[in-house]
């Protein structure tokens, strides 16, 4: 098991081949989608979770930009970083920071509701008035 994760010269498929294909769709995916976070993020109103969403854009952004790394290395061969354990240390690393997201998202995200200015009493309509 040991072998096949740090094996520095993993066998190298095609641009063509279905797998990785699909990886570049996915990382090319997550460049997109940081380019929509950031628009998204400029048109909220809700001053906490714009607060809370600022790392997004960022890391969604290079999450996309070293996985197309990686995929290139692995087609074109390149020793070392064509590892399959650099993917594992990837994936892991795109969960810890969705999980820590999400858990600091629902701790922390709140939002303010509007308030009445006058409270009304529903014994003042029976109470005597001022005199003018």
């Amino acid at each position: 098991m040991l072998h096949y994760l740090f094996w520095p010269n993993p066998p190298a498929p095609f641009y063509s081949s279905p797998k990785v294909i699909v990886i570049l769709l996915i990382c090319a995916a997550l460049i997109v989608s940081s380019m929509i976070i950031k628009r998204w993020r400029l048109r909220h109103h809700n001053a906490v979770t714009r607060k809370l969403s600022r790392t997004w854009q960022s890391a969604l952004f290079w999450f996309g930009i070293i996985g197309l790394f990686m995929v290139v290395c692995r087609v074109e061969g390149i020793s070392y970083l064509s590892m399959r354990f650099w993917w594992i240390i990837w994936g892991v690393s795109a969960l810890l920071y969705t999980g820590f997201q999400i858990k600091m998202f629902r701790s922390r995200h709140y939002e303010v509701l509007p308030t009445q200015s006058k409270e009304e009493d529903p014994l003042e309509k029976y109470l005597p008035k001022k005199k003018r």
